[in-house]
């Protein structure tokens, strides 16, 4: 039955109104009645354990994520750490081959200094046996025209001093002696 509630309305009049109810229940109450049967419902059906088995697997997923995460993340540390390690063993390389490339070419210039010193003492040594060559040359050039002169002078004087009878006694000296010989 309906139950009759008594308004006062704002122009000072009372006013009647009636509330619907079944059953004795009014609106709010068959709500509240729903709502225990829908609860109960799913108490019955096993909803609530539903539910926690959905987010269980759901945190399990999430933690698996998680772990393989920190793995990854384990991983990338030990690829970084090993990137700087070989960094620094390159970086020590690298100033190895610098000090041996820098030592080959101290190397090098001390050899190119010492090859162009023993050049040097080559081409003087050239040079100087040249000179001498040139010396000698000379001095036979002088000797020749010396002999020669001396030569030209010497039958000149011959010439001037030996006469038919003169030579004529040196031939016979000279066949003299030749018969000593044997």
């Amino acid at each position: 039955m309906a139950e009759a509630k008594t308004m006062i309305a704002e122009t000072g009049t009372a006013e009647l109104h009636n509330e619907p109810s079944a059953f004795g229940i009014s609106a709010p109450g068959w709500v509240a009645l729903s709502m225990l049967v829908v609860i109960g419902i799913m108490l019955w059906q096993k909803v609530p354990a539903l539910v926690a088995r959905l987010l269980d697997s759901r945190i399990d997923h999430i933690k698996a994520q998680l772990e393989e995460a920190s793995k990854l993340r384990a991983e990338a540390e030990a690829l970084l750490a090993k990137a700087k390690a070989q960094q620094a063993a390159s970086a020590g390389d690298a100033q190895a081959i610098i000090a041996h490339a820098q030592q080959e070419a101290s190397d090098l210039i001390a050899e190119a200094e010492k090859t162009a010193g023993d050049l040097t003492v080559r081409r003087a040594k050239m040079a100087e046996d040249k000179i001498a060559a040139a010396e000698r040359a000379a001095l036979a050039e002088v000797r020749a025209k010396a002999a020669e002169a001396a030569t030209s002078a010497a039958a000149k004087l011959i010439a001037e001093r030996h006469d038919a009878g003169t030579d004529k006694a040196l031939v016979d000296r000279t066949i003299a002696g030749l018969s000593r010989v044997h």
